[in-house]
C-alpha cells in the first residue's frame, strides 16, 4: 500500500467517525441504518464485480471499516436508549 493510499484510508474512515458522530448525537438511527444498508450493498456489488486482473480487496476493506465505525454508532444509540 502507498503512502497516499493510506493517508486516503485516514481521511475517509475521519471522514465516516464525524457523519456518525454527528448522527449519534441528533439520535438519528434512521439515518445510520440506511448508511450502514448503502455501504453493504457497495461491498456486495464489489464483490460481485470481481474477476481475474481486478483487485477490490483493498475497497472492500474500507467499505467494511465503515460498516464497523457505523455499526458502533449504532450501539451507542442502544446504550443511550437503555440508559434514558
Amino acid at each position: 500500500m502507498h503512502r497516499g493510499d493510506l493517508r486516503r484510508n485516514w481521511q475517509m474512515s475521519k471522514a465516516m467517525e464525524q457523519i456518525v458522530q454527528v448522527y449519534v448525537r441528533h439520535q438519528n438511527r434512521r439515518a445510520l441504518e440506511n448508511l450502514r444498508k448503502q455501504r453493504q450493498k457497495l461491498a456486495l456489488e464489489l464483490r460481485a464485480c470481481a474477476r481475474p486482473g481486478y483487485d477490490f480487496g483493498l475497497p472492500i476493506r474500507q467499505i467494511n471499516e465503515e460498516i464497523a465505525v457505523i455499526e458502533a454508532g449504532l450501539g451507542r444509540l442502544v446504550i443511550a436508549a437503555k440508559a434514558a
